[in-house]
């Protein structure tokens, strides 16, 4: 079996026989990964309690190329995230995030981009003030790094730059972003936006600090993080569990 040295963030765990866990890791190099650490629960494991959940370690894993599970051989702490035990928000949003990796990426699908914006994510996920606003950046970064972001400015039917009528705009969370006036008809699970709310999404997944002008508890704001949920959701096949437990 091929080992590999990666950083990893702990993203699940379940403890099984008497000493033993599978964890899941969202790694650096290999991308998920689900690995059997033997002994991990021993008082004297050779872990070194770098197996905490929403934590970042220096594990290396012994890959399999069947549907079994990993072997985790090492695994040293590197990074606690201090918000998520001193805050219940904090933690809430940790563990939407930990979901998002776990539910919507492959085993063994590097993402090394996507694993530095978590981590960043759970570092100033503390920050009450922008706590929401950074939550949705890193659902809209998820979902553009894994190919799955809306289309923003270009109807997603017919290619043609979006030309505002009237005082909404038509957004197809099935068909994958803004529908024109034209192809509107016939569309279904589709859900109506205003032009101040289709900005605020495009503030949002766009590079930079713009992100910051947007006032957490304008009402663009709250509709824009309402209808990045909707597409999450639509996407998972599901709601995600902690999302509104954050209050996004």
């Amino acid at each position: 079996m091929p080992s590999c040295r990666t950083l990893a963030l702990v993203i699940r765990s379940v403890e099984v026989f008497e000493t033993s866990l599978v964890v899941t890791l969202f790694t650096r190099e290999l991308g998920k990964a689900s690995a059997l650490a033997k002994g991990a629960r021993r008082l004297k494991s050779s872990f070194q309690g770098g197996l905490d959940l929403l934590s970042v370690s220096d594990v290396v894993v012994l890959t399999r190329g069947s549907d079994s599970l990993d072997l985790l051989t090492e695994s040293a702490p590197i990074e606690r995230f201090s918000a998520p035990r001193t805050s219940l928000a904090a933690l809430y949003t940790g563990f939407h995030i930990a979901e998002l990796l776990a539910d919507l990426t492959d085993d063994h699908d590097p993402h090394p981009r996507l694993f530095d914006a978590a981590r960043v994510s759970l570092r100033h996920c503390g920050d009450a003030d922008a706590r929401k606003r950074r939550l949705a950046r890193f659902e809209l970064f998820c979902l553009r790094e894994l190919g799955l972001l809306p289309t923003l400015d270009m109807c997603t039917q017919c290619g043609r730059e979006i030309k505002i009528v009237g005082d909404l705009v038509a957004f197809g969370l099935a068909s994958g972003g803004v529908l024109c006036h034209e192809c509107r008809p016939g569309v279904s699970h589709v859900v109506l936006i205003t032009p101040e709310e289709l900005d605020a999404i495009r503030v949002l997944s766009s590079p930079g600090d713009g992100w910051r002008s947007l006032e957490e508890s304008s009402a663009a704001s709250v509709a824009a993080r309402r209808t990045i949920g909707l597409v999450l959701s639509h996407v998972m096949g599901k709601r995600p569990r902690f999302r509104p437990l954050v209050g996004v």
